[in-house]
């Protein structure tokens, strides 16, 4: 199956799931939820590391508005909120483990 035969790169699928998942952080807040399921905001910071808490607050609105990331505020204080993958989030989860199988057989 060729997807970008007769269209444009921009009218493909491709073009679409890249528009979704690119990102420099989105990649591995879908990951780390993938193995993870259930995790809190500092917890994905410090999964991550490198990401500062204002970028990884805005990567997770922009995967809960894409509908990939769920969003859980519990009302008490201190604020408990938890992320998960959707429904929709969770198709993804083959893709991850192709790119982790790959990365784990072509890595140096």
């Amino acid at each position: 199956m060729n997807c970008i035969e007769n269209a444009k790169l921009e009218d493909t699928g491709f073009n679409y799931t890249m528009s979704l998942i690119q990102g420099k952080y989105k990649m591995f807040i879908l990951y780390t939820l993938m193995e993870f399921k259930v995790v809190r905001f500092n917890e994905l910071k410090k999964y991550i590391g490198s990401i500062s808490y204002k970028t990884l607050s805005s990567t997770l609105k922009e995967l809960e508005k894409d509908d990939l990331v769920h969003r859980e505020e519990y009302p008490q204080i201190p604020p408990k909120v938890e992320y998960s993958l959707t429904e929709r989030g969770q198709s993804l989860i083959p893709i991850l483990d192709n790119l982790c199988e790959w990365g784990d057989k072509h890595r140096i």
